[in-house]
């Protein structure tokens, strides 16, 4: 079997991709991009990376990519998928798609156009409790949904304080962007991705911005962003997601949702990464509360499933065209929250 070329572009976030392709023996990390040298010494040493780069255009250009993963900041996400779509590579893409939907678009048109794969990192999904939800739900025992609360809530917690997430240039925004699109594609992939009809969303900084301003760090994004999104379908789903909030718990994670059927929520333990999910039912009559086990078998990281499916030529989860639904969303209720007023979507 041909090995796919890889090239990974962010090894913060970064790392974890060079692992994932690693783990498949139809994947090859050949090169390697960091800003940071001691950092690019550190990983290209770890896994044995032969190609290292500080400029991702000139990695691009000089390996013969078949695959090309970005992990940067947000700003970056659109012009690299350009450059690497020219150059015949698909595209593994971290979280959110883009800055905005507009960019978002340009990178699925872009895809499209190279006749190659997009797919957005939308890693919450990549683990065997969040499996276990989807066969259920696929399987019938929510029953048709009409109603979902997705949040993601720290008591304290500001990534990079004064550095690319809290400058909305450079992030497009604050936990909203940041949390909230990990929480709202949970929410929309266990829904079925519904079409979005209109938003009304709210955002705030009451608390990170008078902390930023007393270190002297730039913060121009919400600290606090929580909004309505309402279907064609005419089911409602509420989202949340904050860096710093006056709750009893260091981190909380949880998607609810309520069908004809039944109704099931998914929640973080131990205020850490680890989750349940629980499903609530009626049997003859009588409610039963039934736990959710973890589907059985290896559950892929989402860099072997994108190169399984690649190699094997099927189609893989969290499309671009899911990243750019995702987006959609998150931009109409920035929209929604600067004006005061619902933003309805196109559909």
């Amino acid at each position: 079997m041909k090995k796919l070329r890889v090239g990974v572009i962010g090894l913060g976030m970064g790392r974890n991709h060079v692992a994932s392709f690693q783990s498949h023996k139809a994947a090859y990390v050949v090169a390697v991009t960091d800003m940071d040298p001691a950092r690019l010494l550190e990983i290209g040493d770890q896994y044995g990376v032969p190609g290292r780069y500080t400029d991702p255009y000139v990695m691009i250009a000089a390996e013969d990519l078949d695959v090309v993963s970005i992990a940067t900041p947000n700003c970056t996400h659109k012009p690299i998928a350009l450059e690497a779509f020219q150059y015949g590579c698909h595209v593994l893409c971290e979280k959110p798609i883009a800055l905005n939907a507009r960019e978002g678009r340009a990178m699925v048109a872009a895809a499209k156009k190279a006749k190659r794969r997009l797919m957005i990192n939308f890693s919450f999904r990549f683990n065997a409790a969040s499996w276990g939800l989807k066969k259920a739900v696929d399987d019938g025992a929510l029953g048709d949904i009409y109603f979902g609360r997705s949040v993601w809530h720290r008591r304290r917690d500001l990534p990079g304080f004064g550095g690319w997430f809290s400058t909305k240039a450079l992030s497009g925004g604050g936990p909203l962007i940041d949390l909230g699109v990990h929480r709202l594609d949970l929410a929309l992939w266990l829904m079925g991705f519904p079409k979005a009809e209109w938003v009304m969303g709210a955002t705030y900084d009451k608390l990170a911005k008078p902390m930023a301003e007393k270190a002297g760090k730039p913060f121009d994004v919400e600290d606090l962003a929580a909004g309505m999104i309402r279907f064609t379908n005419g089911a409602t789903l509420e989202l949340e997601a904050s860096w710093t909030a006056h709750i009893a718990e260091k981190q909380l994670m949880e998607t609810r949702l309520l069908g004809t059927r039944g109704g099931l929520v998914q929640r973080n333990l131990n205020e850490d990464y680890q989750f349940e999910a629980w499903l609530h039912t009626d049997r003859k009559g009588k409610p039963v509360d039934r736990k959710i086990e973890a589907v059985r078998g290896r559950v892929p990281t989402s860099g072997w499933h994108f190169i399984d499916c690649i190699t094997r030529r099927v189609p893989h989860t969290a499309t671009g065209e899911e990243g750019l639904a995702v987006i959609e969303i998150l931009d109409a209720l920035y929209r929604s929250a600067a004006s005061g007023k619902p933003v309805r979507l196109r559909t």
